[in-house]
Parts: C-alpha cells; structure tokens; sequence
C-alpha cells in the first residue's frame, strides 16, 4: 500500500494544485536576508555577473556614439545603469511574490490582452523606425511593448498547458489554444515589422509544447502545420511581389555576401566582421575598439557582442558565451526541479527565451544568420528590455525558492 501511495505522488507531482500562501506568510518572506539565504544562488550570481559585465560592455561600445549624439560618453551608461537599479529591486521583490499569482485565468487572459492591445495600439500610434512601428514614445522613455507580449506570452502558454495537461490526448485542449494564440502573436509582430520577435515567439512556443509533456504524434503534427503555414505566407508573398517585406530579401542577400555593398547595404555587417577580425585571440583591450567610434552602427545594442570581441578577444567572447550557458542551464536544472508542472513550463520557457535570443544575436553578429534587429540580454541598450529581462529572472529565482532543490 505505501508503495502505491508513493508511485502516486510520483506520477501526480507535476499536477498537485499549487498551494496557496497566506498573506502573513508572504510577508514573513519580505527581508532581505531571507531573500539572500534562500533564492538559487547560483543562478544568482550568474544573473548578476552578466548583468555587471553587460552595463560594462555596452559603455564601452557605447561611448563614441553618445558622445557624438548626446555630448555626454556616460549618456547611455547613466540611463542604462537606472534601468539596471530598478530591475533588480523588481527582480528581487518578484523572488518573494508567488508565482502562482500568475496561475490565475483572470491574470493570465487578461494580462495577455491588454498586452495584446497595446501591441495593436503601437501600429497606430507607435514611432516609426525603419518603417517599423514597434515603440511607443513617452518623452522621457521608448517602450517596446513587444518585449513584454514575449513575457506574458509564456505565462499564459505555460498556464494553458498545466490546466490542460489531463487532457493532451483531445486536439480541441492541446493544439487549438495554441493555434491561436500564436497566431495572434504572429500576426500582430508581423504589421509591426518585427520577424525577430516572430521567430523567438515560434521558437519559444514549440519548445514549451514539448516540454508540456504533449504526446509525440501530436506534437510534430502541429510543427508540420506550423511549416505548412510558413510555407503557404512565403508563397502567397512571393505571388504578390513581396511587397511591404521585400527588406527580409535585402537582409538575406546581404548574410549571404556581405562585401557585396561595404559602403552601402551591406555596411553593418561589413563593420561587425572587421571589428570581431580585428579582436584576434585577447582583443585590443578593454575600451581599445575602433569600429564603436561611427563606423559600426547600433554598437550599444543588436552589435554590441561585436565590440566585446574586439577589445576582449575570442577569450572574452568566450566567456560571455559560457555565462549564458550556464544561466540557461540552471535555468532548466531549476525547471526540472520545480513543485508542479506550471513552475516547470513557466521557468522553461524563460530560460528559453533568454537562451535563444542570446544565441541569434551571436549567431547575427558573427554573420551566420541574417541580420534580425535582436538584441543581446543584459549587453544591448534598451532600459525596458532590461527590466522586463531581470523580472522574468524575479520569477525564476521564486520558482527555485519553492523548488524541491538542494540549497
């Protein structure tokens, strides 16, 4: 009998409704030394070790446009580090704040929509960029509402899958939700001109599904619908001169050779090779680059992994290649370890989140992908991108608070 009682808990672990914590027990939990003692600490300081070394690196390749731009080297740096104040303290009070707060079908649905309709909204009142209308102007700050829509997109992703997981063998609960949301993720980022974002969503979503436990055959159904669609976009486009998207050819014809044009189209890439060729082994040292005084666009942000290979070398690429490899690997070690099936889905896809775009941003600045406008997290300028980076981090470090982990 107690054998069968264990199999038992062994099979429900992932699906036990997620305890609900008091009020006066939440509080208990808001001082900073029991934050200290008892978030994931390594995982902790992997955090904090990117971000010192990304505030580093991005005044670095910053300095020679924000002194050419603003008058002030520190122009960026100071705007940056404010963001990187804030999203700590949010980092930290989102370590103590429940996770299932987000296990909730009023918060998921509507945080997902009212992000949603914001991201409708920037299409009419965003600025325009590129042609691309993917911000919103405060005055005092740029929001991306697409940063947060990824965000939001695993919590109400990861909520479906849990509540859903009993009944995975049924399309209607384990394909169409999906279908759907996706969808609109999609669609929206599309008219925003933001493939890259399309591309993480997609990437993220699929790696969720199969984290989710979906049964094989329904799983690689649903990628070959994925394709299918893919395909049917690409071709209607196609019959239709491409038009609106004929910049997604520019950019594929400009990885494919970027000498084509050095002093033109194909200038950005051009400039990044330099400045990664010139870095050798150890790099010009610290703050030595060329490239980040005007000839290397965007050297702050979608280049900024380019600058660290010029003053640090392949040694210096190399460790920031390692430290997110490591993040991304407690990430799942964390996930793997985590009290029910939500937390799991919900930290898997954040690590997700965070591996992928670090790893096309890379694969961007070296030339072995074409060019897709993504940044590199806690490196690229960006103070909401930032922020909403170190909240997704506040919510792993509570789903390892909570974990059934070695401390």
């Amino acid at each position: 009998m107690a054998s069968k009682e264990t199999e038992q808990s062994r099979v429900n672990y992932y699906d036990r409704p997620p305890a609900r914590t008091p009020v006066a027990q939440a509080r208990k939990h808001l001082n900073l030394r029991l934050i200290v003692t008892e978030i994931d600490k390594p995982f902790f300081v992997l955090v904090m070790a990117l971000l010192v070394f990304g505030l580093v690196m991005m005044f670095s390749a910053s300095y020679g446009w924000s002194l050419s731009e603003m008058g002030d080297g520190t122009y960026y740096l100071k705007r940056q580090g404010a963001a990187a104040a804030v999203g700590v303290f949010v980092m930290l009070l989102l370590s103590v704040v429940d996770y299932h707060f987000f296990q909730n079908r009023y918060v998921a649905y509507i945080s997902f929509g009212l992000v949603f309709l914001i991201c409708v909204a920037t299409l009419f009142i965003g600025t325009e960029t590129a042609n691309a209308r993917r911000w919103i102007d405060f005055g005092f700050i740029q929001f991306q509402p697409s940063e947060l829509l990824k965000v939001v997109f695993i919590l109400v992703f990861a909520y479906i899958m849990a509540v859903n997981f009993r009944h995975f063998n049924n399309w209607k609960y384990c394909v169409f939700p999906f279908i759907i949301i996706m969808g609109i993720c999609a669609g929206v980022l599309v008219l925003q001109r933001h493939m890259s974002a399309v591309m993480l969503v997609g990437l993220i979503g699929l790696g969720m599904m199969f984290a989710s436990g979906m049964p094989a055959k329904t799983f690689w159904r649903f990628v070959a619908f994925i394709i299918l669609c893919g395909l049917i976009f690409l071709a209607v486009k196609m019959i239709s001169g491409g038009s609106g998207f004929s910049y997604i050819s520019d950019r594929i014809q400009s990885w494919k050779n970027p000498e084509a044009d050095p002093q033109g189209s194909t200038w950005q890439t051009y400039q990044s090779l330099l400045a990664i060729g010139s870095g050798g082994w150890t790099g010009l040292g610290f703050g030595e680059s060329r490239q980040k005084f005007l000839y290397l666009p965007m050297s702050q942000n979608d280049f900024v992994f380019s600058i660290v290979c010029e003053e640090l070398g392949f040694v210096g690429a190399m460790v920031v290649v390692l430290l997110f490899v490591l993040l991304v690997g407690r990430g799942f070690y964390i996930a793997t370890h985590a009290k029910d099936r939500f937390g799991m889905l919900v930290a898997a896809g954040i690590s997700m989140h965070i591996g992928v775009q670090a790893f096309f941003n890379i694969m961007v600045a070296c030339n072995a992908f074409p060019n897709t406008g993504i940044s590199l997290p806690f490196f690229s300028y960006g103070g909401t991108a930032l922020l909403i980076q170190l909240a997704e981090m506040g919510i792993l470090l509570n789903i390892s608070r909570q974990a059934n982990m070695k401390k």
